[in-house]
Protein backbone atom coordinates (compact mmCIF):
# COMPACT_ATOMS: atom_id res chain seq x y z
CA UNK A 1 0.00 0.00 0.00
CA UNK A 2 2.99 2.56 1.24
CA UNK A 3 5.05 1.95 -1.81
CA UNK A 4 3.16 1.24 -4.70
CA UNK A 5 -0.83 1.14 -5.01
CA UNK A 6 -1.57 4.32 -3.03
CA UNK A 7 0.84 6.37 -5.60
CA UNK A 8 -0.21 4.79 -8.91
CA UNK A 9 -4.47 4.46 -8.13
CA UNK A 10 -4.58 7.82 -7.70
CA UNK A 11 -8.14 9.06 -7.25
CA UNK A 12 -9.53 12.25 -6.31
CA UNK A 13 -11.18 12.24 -2.42
CA UNK A 14 -12.81 14.51 -1.09
CA UNK A 15 -15.17 13.22 1.86
CA UNK A 16 -18.41 12.15 3.08
CA UNK A 17 -21.13 11.11 0.46
CA UNK A 18 -19.14 12.21 -2.65
CA UNK A 19 -18.14 10.10 -5.80
CA UNK A 20 -15.33 7.84 -3.58
CA UNK A 21 -14.47 7.39 0.14
CA UNK A 22 -10.83 6.29 0.90
CA UNK A 23 -9.32 5.87 4.75
CA UNK A 24 -5.82 6.69 5.36
CA UNK A 25 -6.15 4.59 8.30
CA UNK A 26 -7.08 1.64 6.09
CA UNK A 27 -6.06 -0.86 8.51
CA UNK A 28 -8.73 -0.48 10.90
CA UNK A 29 -10.86 -1.99 8.02
CA UNK A 30 -10.80 -5.73 8.43
CA UNK A 31 -12.36 -5.67 5.33
CA UNK A 32 -9.74 -3.31 3.58
CA UNK A 33 -6.92 -4.73 4.60
CA UNK A 34 -8.31 -8.56 3.34
CA UNK A 35 -8.73 -6.85 0.16
CA UNK A 36 -5.69 -5.18 -0.09
CA UNK A 37 -3.50 -8.55 1.02
CA UNK A 38 -5.87 -10.21 -1.96
CA UNK A 39 -4.18 -7.31 -4.53
CA UNK A 40 -0.71 -7.85 -3.13
CA UNK A 41 -0.84 -11.46 -3.53
CA UNK A 42 -2.09 -11.56 -7.00
CA UNK A 43 0.17 -9.26 -7.82
CA UNK A 44 2.81 -11.30 -6.34
CA UNK A 45 1.50 -14.25 -8.60
CA UNK A 46 0.89 -12.22 -12.08
CA UNK A 47 4.13 -10.69 -11.87
CA UNK A 48 5.90 -13.59 -13.17
CA UNK A 49 4.20 -12.92 -16.58
CA UNK A 50 5.62 -10.40 -17.58
CA UNK A 51 3.49 -10.56 -21.04
CA UNK A 52 0.15 -9.81 -19.51
CA UNK A 53 0.67 -8.73 -15.67
CA UNK A 54 0.19 -5.86 -15.64
CA UNK A 55 -3.17 -5.71 -18.06
CA UNK A 56 -4.99 -8.60 -16.18
CA UNK A 57 -3.89 -7.12 -12.75
CA UNK A 58 -5.12 -3.50 -13.40
CA UNK A 59 -8.24 -5.57 -15.11
CA UNK A 60 -9.58 -8.40 -13.29
CA UNK A 61 -7.91 -6.85 -9.57
CA UNK A 62 -7.21 -3.67 -9.08
CA UNK A 63 -10.24 -2.11 -11.19
CA UNK A 64 -12.43 -4.63 -9.07
CA UNK A 65 -11.35 -4.03 -5.61
CA UNK A 66 -10.63 -0.62 -5.32
CA UNK A 67 -14.07 0.16 -6.74
CA UNK A 68 -15.41 -1.65 -3.76
CA UNK A 69 -13.29 0.13 -1.45
CA UNK A 70 -13.95 3.48 -3.02
CA UNK A 71 -17.71 2.88 -2.72
CA UNK A 72 -19.47 5.22 -0.77
CA UNK A 73 -22.56 4.08 -0.01
CA UNK A 74 -21.48 0.08 0.52
CA UNK A 75 -17.60 0.22 0.92
CA UNK A 76 -16.06 -0.93 4.17
CA UNK A 77 -15.24 2.71 4.66
CA UNK A 78 -19.17 3.87 5.16
CA UNK A 79 -19.25 7.27 5.72
CA UNK A 80 -15.68 8.92 7.34
CA UNK A 81 -15.31 12.51 6.60
CA UNK A 82 -12.03 12.80 8.07
CA UNK A 83 -9.21 15.85 6.92
CA UNK A 84 -6.85 13.54 6.59
CA UNK A 85 -8.80 11.01 4.72
CA UNK A 86 -8.83 13.89 1.25
CA UNK A 87 -6.63 14.35 -0.75
CA UNK A 88 -6.03 16.57 -3.87
CA UNK A 89 -6.83 16.23 -7.18
CA UNK A 90 -4.07 13.96 -8.80
CA UNK A 91 -2.39 13.45 -5.12
CA UNK A 92 -1.78 9.83 -3.90
CA UNK A 93 -4.13 7.99 -1.82
CA UNK A 94 -4.28 9.74 1.75
CA UNK A 95 -2.44 7.07 3.92
CA UNK A 96 -1.05 6.97 7.77
CA UNK A 97 1.08 4.38 8.61
CA UNK A 98 -0.43 1.53 10.63
CA UNK A 99 1.11 0.85 14.25
CA UNK A 100 4.76 -0.67 14.07
CA UNK A 101 4.63 -4.41 13.95
CA UNK A 102 1.12 -4.68 12.85
CA UNK A 103 2.01 -6.43 9.48
CA UNK A 104 5.22 -8.24 8.95
CA UNK A 105 6.78 -8.02 5.64
CA UNK A 106 6.28 -10.81 3.55
CA UNK A 107 8.90 -10.84 1.28
CA UNK A 108 11.12 -11.66 4.17
CA UNK A 109 8.70 -13.39 6.69
CA UNK A 110 7.07 -15.77 4.29
CA UNK A 111 3.45 -15.57 3.23
CA UNK A 112 1.78 -14.39 5.78
CA UNK A 113 1.35 -10.30 6.29
CA UNK A 114 -0.58 -10.08 9.42
CA UNK A 115 0.64 -10.95 13.08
Amino acid sequence: MREYLRNVYRRHIVGRGEHRVWAAEWWKYDEAVIRLEALWRAWEHLRRDPATCMSVWWRDHADHHMAVLLDPQNGPYGPIDGQQDRNTPGAPLPYVAPPEGMFTDARVHGNGSRR
